[in-house]
């Protein structure tokens, strides 16, 4: 399993009148928390279009417990619980207040997609290889 935190203060502009992060933003957390992910990994959303990947998000669920409010500092932590063996994706977000109480879930699955060829691929080798030591079951 493979996971990653970063942090995030809800700005103004983010909320709804309540004070509440609207909940149409999680969504954008989360893409946050996967990109960072991927960067602590030493690799980059960037690379992966370079190498003419693309990671469409196929579907989304989320689950609000408690809302995140203006000006919190929001720990966005991001697992994959499964390394891909196929086309597709998954990343678990989960996202705490600095009191460090779950306010909401997420699941997040993307396509490795080839633009050129228009369909769908198997992850790059090279992610594959910086992702796979965390799968081992000595580290399970």
């Amino acid at each position: 399993m493979f996971t990653s935190t970063t942090q995030i203060r809800v700005r103004y502009g983010e909320t709804d009148q309540m004070g509440y992060l609207y909940y149409g933003n999680y969504a954008l957390y989360y893409e946050v928390g996967r990109a960072e992910s991927i960067r602590q990994l030493g690799f980059t959303y960037r690379q992966l279009e370079e190498m003419g990947i693309m990671m469409p998000v196929a579907e989304l669920n989320v689950h609000y417990y408690r809302p995140a409010l203006y000006d919190d500092l929001i720990t966005v932590k991001t697992i994959l619980k499964d390394l891909p063996d196929g086309p597709k994706i998954q990343f678990h977000s989960e996202l705490y207040n600095e009191e460090g109480t779950l306010l909401n879930k997420g699941i997040t699955t993307l396509v490795f997609y080839d633009p050129k060829e228009k369909k769908r691929t198997n992850m790059p080798q090279e992610l594959y290889s910086r992702l796979s030591p965390f799968f081992n079951k000595d580290n399970e």
